[in-house]
């Protein structure tokens, strides 16, 4: 703070201008938790050489802790100037790193800000350039990313989103929805996903994509997830006592929640406090969440497969898809992410992996299901190449519970010839509501 306090004086006098740059390592917690502290603090020092090779000898290059590190760039010209060592620092992180013997590839999140056009104080730019690195982050990592006024109002949008999340669930906002999961050759309803909606007093129904991250940055997920997953128990309880036929229910479970210590614990307690049958419960996991620590991963599957619950991988193929990993987790069910399916008809790349992810569930006994399946010659496609089931607003889109209890009450919906009895048929029945 002193030195940069020091850069924004000079910059002062001589009508210069100063960069900000906060970096923030990616997944640097995996290699801290696979490989040791040690490993990661010598990964930190080989970090922190590698930055400071990347500047001049005017700036300044500060670890604030964690695997956080602030830049200070002293008399910078225009924006190119600065994006050109922003990218010079990008690059430079992405080049193998030997520490203890193992070899490490990382990548970094870099945010900045500049003095004096985003502000002339220095916490302020700090704060600024570490809303920017979120941003990065939130783009997909490996980059670097500008303040702009537009991200400082995404900032002041996300502290009040999270302000009100934590009365949330005090006041009973959250409600769930159900999507149908449908046999590919039966029609019949094999499974529905549950799906969290936020009704806001002022702001009405929020979508999950503007919540649930703030949610996960702020900790929140841990009670809205625990809420989830007694509400969808409590649910399935209510059909079972009013002899409704019952499929699983899957609960989507994020990286925060699953490495919570008493994850288990949880889901065991409200299993039997609801008294459901626990293979009608699905835990759906992402890709990534699997790799993150194998060890613990492995412990807290088999607790999970104890209880007796069910498990699928979501958005399968978007992340670090692995035969060995499949075969060592043994997961129920794998989900096929809707970005192959948008264009499984006219992307031929798509239909490939598509019809490779359907090929290696078969081998592994696994249930593959298509996901975001929204028009007929999908569902025939998809037939074609033998998919278990399939989930989008083709067969319905996420419906309140009475509806679908009216729904699995009917029973089985009878395929014909063409796929498209699937909605012409019974679905129909739900009102045309239940069809986008």
């Amino acid at each position: 703070m002193d030195r940069l306090e020091n850069a924004l004086a000079g910059a002062r006098r001589r009508h210069e201008k100063v960069a900000v740059l906060f970096l923030d390592l990616d997944r640097f917690k995996v290699i801290n938790d696979s490989l040791g502290h040690a490993v990661g603090d010598l990964l930190l020092h080989a970090v922190g050489a590698r930055l400071r090779g990347c500047v001049r000898e005017q700036d300044t290059v500060a670890r604030v802790g964690g695997d956080e590190f602030i830049i200070v760039l002293n008399a910078v010209g225009d924006t190119a100037e600065i994006a050109a060592t922003a990218e010079r620092l990008v690059d430079a992180m992405t080049q193998e790193i030997v520490a203890d013997g193992h070899p490490l590839t990382t990548t970094c999140s870099l945010g900045i800000s500049i003095f004096p056009e985003n502000s002339s104080d220095a916490g302020t730019l700090i704060k600024y350039a570490d809303q920017a690195m979120y941003c990065a982050k939130e783009s997909g990592r490996n980059a670097f990313h500008f303040f702009t006024d537009a991200l400082n109002t995404q900032a002041v949008e996300r502290h009040s989103l999270e302000s009100d999340l934590r009365g949330a669930l005090e006041r009973g906002d959250f409600f769930l929805l159900y999507q149908p999961e449908v046999n590919l050759v039966s029609g019949e309803i094999t499974g529905l996903e549950a799906l969290v909606r936020w009704r806001h007093p002022q702001r009405g129904i929020v979508a999950p994509g503007d919540f649930i991250p703030v949610a996960e940055n702020s900790g929140l997920i841990l009670p809205i997830g625990e809420w989830v997953l007694r509400a969808a128990c409590a649910q399935l309880r209510q059909w079972q006592d009013e002899g409704v036929r019952l499929v699983p229910v899957a609960v989507n479970v994020s990286a925060v929640q699953f490495r919570q210590e008493g994850f288990c614990s949880l889901v065991r307690t409200v299993v039997e406090e609801t008294s459901i049958p626990p293979e009608c419960i699905e835990l759906e996991l992402t890709e990534s969440l699997l790799l993150s620590n194998e060890s613990v991963v492995h412990a807290v599957l088999r607790e999970l497969k104890e209880i007796g619950v069910q498990l699928a991988i979501d958005d399968f193929g978007t992340g670090y898809s692995s035969l060995s990993y499949l075969r060592q987790f043994h997961v129920d069910k794998v989900k096929i992410d809707q970005s192959f399916i948008r264009d499984l008809v006219t992307d031929r790349d798509d239909a490939a992996i598509t019809a490779a992810i359907i090929g290696l569930g078969k081998i592994l006994n696994l249930t593959v299901v298509a996901e975001g399946v929204e028009e007929e010659t999908q569902v025939s496609i998809l037939q074609e190449y033998s998919c278990d089931e399939a989930q989008g607003y083709y067969f319905s889109t996420p419906r309140p519970p009475d509806e679908i209890t009216e729904r699995l009450k009917v029973g089985s919906i009878a395929i014909a010839s063409a796929p498209c009895a699937v909605v012409s048929g019974a679905w129909h029945m739900l009102g045309s509501s239940a069809v986008r």
